[in-house]
């Protein structure tokens, strides 16, 4: 048995048992990433599709995701290759494209406009490993790396990633435990420290899907965005106020389908009070 030490969950793994997230597995006492290099999903995207806005846009990148997924949104869009009985299948039948083919791809599209690789569609957190040997390879190639993130990794994982990352679009996907908690399954201050240790290195984005019932009121916004608006770089220089936010409608989908989609207009009121703290505000799905 050994410890996963990548998320919060802390999961005590049993020798040849998965942990939590189901990409990660006790090998000899070790935890290491059973879905290192298994990758479900191979695609050259626009990167405003990530979503990042203010990153080259109009640019193309190569994104690439396995499987796994430490939090149980109920309303996962990737829920095949997240965490479902669907994943398992990918699990057992994925082939393993290593690093150097990765790299190698994205540098073969860089004539039609990629930039680089996004690691995404899953939680990429979970096999950080492939993440770190993957993007030092892409950054020797001179192009850029992208991660699409929950941001529910511990901040070692995160350091270690750091110096091969360009930019991240992190999920913020609400502004209370109880909702992280209970809905999620996952834990606030722990994003909360991500993204803060995050936007002292990278460029980042953030996004938020709009959950009617959930996380959907003007009060909970406008804490969100003071919060983000006091985000400081490394020399201790505000600058949140200039981190783009993405506010996303909901559609009902997989565990959820008890409620509506969010109404647009409501989404359109929720980017205006955002805007009373940040300068950059998208709305998604609408």
């Amino acid at each position: 048995m050994a410890r996963c030490n990548v998320c919060f969950r802390q999961c005590e793994i049993p020798e040849g048992s998965l942990g939590f997230c189901g990409g990660r597995i006790c090998r000899e006492d070790s935890v290491t990433a059973d879905n290192y290099g298994k990758i479900t999903s191979m695609a050259l995207d626009p990167i405003e599709k990530k979503p990042l806005r203010r990153f080259h846009p109009g640019s193309l990148i190569l994104s690439v995701g396995s499987y796994g997924c430490n939090l149980r949104c109920p309303f996962c869009q990737n829920y095949e290759i997240s965490w479902s009985k669907e994943a398992e299948h990918f699990r057992k039948n994925s082939d393993v494209v290593l690093p150097e083919e990765v790299a190698q791809t994205a540098l073969y599209y860089q004539n039609a406009g990629n930039i680089g690789v996004a690691f995404t569609y899953n939680e990429p957190l979970i096999g950080y490993e492939y993440i770190r040997d993957t993007a030092r390879l892409v950054h020797k190639l001179g192009m850029k790396n992208v991660l699409v993130t929950n941001g529910t990794a511990q901040l070692p994982v995160l350091q270690e990633l750091l110096p091969y990352i360009d930019a991240m679009n992190i999920d913020l996907k609400g502004f209370s435990e109880e909702y992280y908690k209970d809905v999620l399954g996952g834990d606030l201050s722990t994003v909360l420290k991500f993204i803060t240790e995050a936007a002292k290195h990278s460029h980042v984005e953030l996004t938020t899907l709009i959950v009617p019932g959930e996380n959907d009121s003007e009060e909970e916004m406008r804490q969100m965005t003071r919060w983000i608006s006091e985000l400081k770089d490394i020399d201790g220089r505000r600058i949140g106020a200039d981190i783009p936010l993405h506010v996303s409608r909901f559609f009902p989908r997989f565990h959820m389908t008890d409620r509506e989609p969010t109404e647009v207009r409501h989404i359109y009121r929720l980017a205006e009070v955002a805007r009373e703290n940040l300068r950059y505000v998208y709305t998604g799905n609408c």
